[in-house]
């Protein structure tokens, strides 16, 4: 790696990094990910770590460090994936065979209610995804494509609205 400091040079080697790397980076985190468009993202974000700072990594370690932060970085998309899933099932309706009694039915209701109000408060770009996530079940990468936004971008979106929504609905009335 270059004198410590020098971005411009620091870039270039990067520059370069990427150039050896990236496809080999996108196999190994499709691998992890099962799904290309979240391995793009992941190999974005570790070359923008990368960039951040590779200038404190040995030359002979950056590569190892590079599948490192690429692998942490895939861990931690699956984890927020896991989190935005386990709270649209606690937001979808649950399917069942026998149809709910009448004051079961009531309280469904109000839930849905309560739901639709909470998505009302949102910002409507957060809405937005929401509603296309759940209502169309698009995946994240359609809606991106759709708003013509980055997929990071929309999971970010989606994140905070499930934070703001979960906020307002565990509230009291």
């Amino acid at each position: 790696m270059p004198i410590e400091g020098d971005r411009r040079s620091d870039e270039t080697v990067l520059g370069a990094l990427y150039e050896q790397q990236a496809h080999r980076l996108q196999a190994f985190l499709t691998g992890i990910l099962r799904d290309p468009e979240l391995a793009r993202e992941a190999v974005q974000s570790t070359f923008r770590k990368a960039l951040e700072s590779a200038g404190n990594v040995r030359p002979e370690s950056l590569k190892a460090w590079l599948f490192q932060v690429a692998y942490n970085e895939a861990l931690a998309l699956r984890r927020r994936q896991g989190i935005e899933a386990k709270s649209l099932r606690r937001l979808s309706w649950i399917h069942r065979s026998d149809p709910p009694g009448a004051e079961e039915q009531m309280i469904l209701e109000e839930s849905f209610e309560r739901v639709r109000a909470a998505l009302q408060k949102l910002p409507q770009e957060q809405a937005r995804v929401v509603r296309l996530r759940i209502e169309q079940d698009w995946t994240f990468a359609r809606i991106a494509e759709e708003l013509d936004v980055p997929l990071g971008t929309v999971l970010t979106r989606m994140r905070l609205a499930l934070q703001k929504l979960r906020k307002q609905l565990e509230a009291p009335e």
